[in-house]
């Protein structure tokens, strides 16, 4: 099944969901429509029964570019009530990502620039082709990359953090990978047979385990020690009533 929108492609098969930046001539650029485009697309993985994981990539060249001109524009010109609505359109697609109970991939290939690279990184997991590149860039026009943050500090160090968006500069795959940014990067020739691969073995996996895990992961994040291990306490209880588990230890039993 494929549908269109109006800045993205959508298409589901196979428990996998494609959505695919799709703005070439401007490089995939974040626009308000392209925001809202997204949203809509993740509400629809999210009522799809048959939608087990998410690939997240672009229809061209390059993965996405940031904010585009028209946005910027629209930036210079608003008051800071109106400015404010607008980030939070943006903040609501990022919490809308991490509260999916489905994972979601990044197949980024090009450049991840500005909010860009705040969309891979709101992801679950990003797969990085040999040759792409990750930036954030907002200081050199006296911007804070603000809300990208959030999540840019959950996955690098604090220093790492800090230099990613004081210098602006954009970084390479292995770098990123070597700090934490990118999970797996790929050979340019082989990007989309391996992500291929590695959603598809993804999606054979319990669908309930991983929500359960998702959710989990992210429900942590500013907890205490103590908290943080009786929610993982009481989730490891409800984990075992789910039929994904009881059918997981009726196969090992009947092995053993």
């Amino acid at each position: 099944m494929t549908q269109s929108f109006t800045r993205i492609l959508y298409e589901s098969a196979d428990g996998i969901a494609k959505i695919s930046l799709n703005r070439p001539d401007k490089r995939n650029a974040l626009d308000d429509a392209t925001i809202q485009d997204l949203r809509d697309a993740f509400e629809r993985v999210a009522s799809d029964v048959l939608v087990r994981v998410v690939v997240l990539r672009s229809s061209s060249a390059d993965f996405c570019a940031g904010a585009d001109l028209s946005a910027l524009q629209k930036i210079a010109e608003s008051s800071i009530l109106e400015n404010r609505d607008d980030a939070r359109s943006l903040m609501d697609l990022f919490v809308a990502m991490r509260r999916l109970p489905k994972p979601i991939v990044a197949a980024v290939r090009g450049r991840a620039l500005a909010g860009g690279a705040g969309l891979a990184t709101a992801c679950d997991i990003v797969i990085a082709s040999k040759s792409a590149q990750f930036g954030y860039p907002e200081v050199r026009l006296g911007f804070v990359p603000a809300m990208v943050m959030a999540m840019l500090r959950r996955c690098v160090s604090e220093k790492i953090a800090f230099e990613l968006v004081a210098r602006g500069e954009a970084i390479s795959a292995d770098r990123a990978a070597e700090i934490g940014l990118v999970n797996r990067v790929v050979a340019d020739d082989d990007f989309n047979a391996s992500v291929s691969e590695y959603v598809t073995s993804l999606a054979r996996s319990s669908a309930s385990a991983i929500a359960l895990s998702k959710y989990l992961l992210y429900q942590i994040d500013g907890m205490t020690f103590d908290a943080a291990i009786s929610s993982g306490a009481d989730l490891n209880a409800v984990a075992r009533l789910t039929d994904d588990c009881k059918r997981g230890i009726a196969r090992f039993l009947e092995k053993e």
